[in-house]
């Protein structure tokens, strides 16, 4: 194997593995959940006796060992079939696809904004009087310890209850995407602003930046376009991290602000025992982990060329 493709197949093995974990843990935890499949099934129809119930075992291969029923899972997954939707009678692509476009929307716009303020109160906030860091430290930890859901009905009580500022919920209107963003994007920033103002800070007093002021660059400049790019690293591999998670947040968020979602249809798959859709949602989940990893990485690059010898990856 070449020295060229070799860090691909690296690349592409960890993939593989990261989706084979998640998806076996999902199949492994799902058996530990109490009741019957057979009862999300069949819903609440109280007249399906005992024989009916067999035949619904056997048609989805619930009677089949469990070592059974995961080799079985895997060949479907390997051949991109999700099954079906118990409560549906959908196949779980459909379901997940059809909801999909308001998680990635909202999952868009919140990496934007949550990029946005960290960039902008980094910038603001650094190299600047002891005052400002400490307000903006303080708001920090308060926004980063509220849970998402108590800081959505605080933002929904205040802009929309209160000052009638923006929708509750229209799906028509541009604007109800709004809070649900903020009530996202703060405590991703709140995390990555601590975190990229203690690395832009040591860049400013770094030898870098000594040179660059003393051949006349003004210190905006310095911080913008040297300081700045050096401390961006650690703050983007969390960024990439809290990205990769939006769809746990998301679960809570579209129930708060009742919009669509992927991460609605998996809370009510889980509360119903839909257990094909929950696990068609978590191999969704691992794939865009993976995906927003490996743009991660051609990030790093761009950044930094000087990792290129070390990742094996080659910029435009």
């Amino acid at each position: 194997m070449s020295a060229a493709i070799r860090p691909v197949a690296v690349r592409l093995l960890a993939a593989v593995g990261v989706v084979w974990g998640a998806v076996t843990a999902a199949f492994l935890v799902l058996q530990l959940i109490p009741g019957d499949p057979v009862d999300a099934i069949i819903g609440t129809n109280a007249l399906v006796g005992a024989e009916q119930r067999a035949a619904i075992r056997a048609q989805y291969g619930l009677d089949d060992p469990l070592i059974i029923q995961y080799l079985d899972y895997l060949g479907r997954l390997a051949t991109g079939r999700l099954g079906d939707s118990y409560q549906l009678q959908q196949p779980v692509w459909t379901v997940l696809t059809d909801q999909l476009g308001p998680t990635v929307e909202l999952a868009l716009w919140t990496s934007l904004a949550a990029a946005v303020l960290t960039v902008g109160v980094t910038v603001l906030t650094s190299g600047r009087g002891r005052w400002p860091r400490r307000i903006s430290s303080l708001l920090e930890l308060v926004v980063a310890s509220t849970p998402p859901f108590w800081l959505g009905l605080l933002l929904l009580t205040l802009f929309s209850f209160q000052l009638g500022w923006l929708p509750v919920a229209d799906p028509d209107d541009p604007r109800s995407l709004v809070l649900p963003v903020l009530t996202l994007a703060l405590p991703i920033s709140a995390v990555l602003i601590q975190v990229l103002r203690e690395g832009l800070l040591s860049a400013l007093e770094a030898p870098f930046a000594l040179t660059a002021r003393s051949r006349g660059l003004a210190e905006h400049a310095v911080r913008s376009r040297h300081a700045l790019r050096h401390a961006a690293l650690p703050a983007l591999t969390l960024a990439g991290w809290f990205t990769g998670a939006l769809l746990g947040g998301a679960v809570i968020v579209e129930r708060v602000f009742a919009r669509p979602g992927v991460g609605r249809v998996t809370l009510q798959a889980i509360s119903s025992r839909d257990f094909p859709v929950v696990q068609g949602a978590i191999l969704l989940s691992a794939i865009a982990f993976v995906l927003i990893s490996a743009l991660l990485e051609v990030l790093y690059v761009v950044i930094d060329p000087r990792l290129r010898s070390r990742t094996g990856v080659t910029a435009a």
